[in-house]
């Protein structure tokens, strides 16, 4: 796929670029979408039941049970040349005193698995785990846990560290994304559709204030709209000559 060269232009010459990415890109790496995930012994359940504050309320070990057995599946995903590709971008343009920041509304952690160092995670990640009595909060990397659901120091129980239905998005990742939307002169929304809240607002914020929009998707969506650029295709084809436009201008 030919980069047009206006993009190629804007890539090389903006100095401030915000990303945001979505499920598209994890599938990629084997991640199942958050429906998809509903397989074996889940499969009689809508992921809407075990998704909220009331279901882990009303039975907390069948809740971290199975966000348990999607960690273990994020934990054994590995990035590919898509968020690979992001922590290149992001080192180039940080090297040289620019500006990049990179949104994602995935929780599987590949982002900082594959380098990023400064991601928003927008929905949390399935990767930490906190206490409901205490609220501290650490990653969990090892095998699946020995109890459920896991327990604090304190005695509390333990939940991930992720948005539920029903629950407000991190106040403090919120407006780090709304102000690099608001501040960018580039935007990239890379897997996502761009239509659902907060993506919509975050892609509309960026266009309004005069960003040039690039979308990566293989497929057309209503985002595409907005879009000054759609370049049609995976995101780890796509994103890697993206990163090489990026680095050519550092050397």
């Amino acid at each position: 796929m030919n980069i047009p060269d206006e993009l190629i232009q804007a890539l090389q010459q903006t100095a401030r670029v915000t990303v945001m990415t979505g499920a598209g890109i994890s599938q990629e790496s084997g991640i199942p979408t958050f429906r998809d995930a509903m397989e074996g012994l889940w499969a009689k359940y809508d992921p809407a039941e075990l998704a909220t504050p009331e279901a882990f309320e009303r039975d907390p070990e069948r809740v971290t049970r199975w966000y348990d057995e999607r960690r273990m599946k994020c934990l054994s995903a590995r990035p590919n040349a898509g968020h690979h590709a992001l922590a290149r971008m992001e080192s180039a343009f940080q090297d040289r005193g620019d500006y990049f920041v990179l949104i994602t509304q995935n929780i599987d952690g590949l982002h900082r698995s594959a380098g990023s160092r400064d991601v928003i995670e927008l929905h949390g990640s399935i990767r930490r785990w906190r206490c409901v009595a205490c609220n501290r909060a650490r990653d969990e990397d090892g095998g699946l846990f020995e109890t459920y659901p896991p327990r604090c120091e304190c005695g509390g129980m333990r939940r991930p560290d992720v948005v539920w239905f029903g629950e407000f998005l991190p106040e403090a990742a919120v407006r780090r994304a709304t102000a690099a939307s608001l501040s960018c002169n580039l935007f990239l929304s890379v897997g996502t559709s761009g239509v659902v809240y907060p993506a919509a607002d975050l892609l509309n914020t960026a266009k309004v204030a005069g960003a040039k929009i690039v979308e990566v998707n293989p497929e057309p969506t209503p985002a595409s709209a907005f879009a000054d650029w759609m370049l049609p295709g995976r995101a780890g084809d796509v994103l890697p000559k993206l990163a090489e436009i990026t680095e050519r201008k550092r050397m």
